[in-house]
């Protein structure tokens, strides 16, 4: 059984920075890609970024530049950094944990925390 938590969401202002950790524990592996998803009212759940086993990392279009996900092996932790927030950044923002290829069996989701950015 493989668990993700994730912390550090909140209310910020526009321009304002948030760094979101995401605690893994149970049967994972650091060979796992690890990502945050963020999922906005009335929209569906979409990528933010990714990071693979050796540092290898994704993003979307609309957030390169001003986030950074990096991870640490050793303390299964995986972290988003969150810079030059938007108002349109608010979303409930998601830690998974997936082993591509694998299956759903290995596909993990955390509850989700919100992240709201005022105008």
């Amino acid at each position: 059984q493989v668990q993700l938590v994730e912390s550090g969401g909140g209310l910020v202002q526009h321009g304002g920075s948030l760094r979101l950790s995401c605690a893994a524990s149970g049967r994972i592996s650091s060979i796992y890609v690890m990502g945050w998803y963020c999922q906005a009212p009335g929209k569906q759940r979409e990528l933010v970024a990714t990071i693979t086993s050796g540092g290898s990392t994704n993003y979307a279009d609309s957030v390169e530049g001003r986030f950074t996900i990096s991870r640490d092996n050793a303390k299964k932790l995986v972290y988003l950094q969150m810079n030059s927030l938007k108002p349109e950044d608010t979303a409930v923002y998601y830690c998974n944990a997936n082993k591509p290829g694998w299956g759903p069996l290995y596909d993990h989701w955390g509850q989700g925390i919100q992240v709201t950015v005022s105008s």
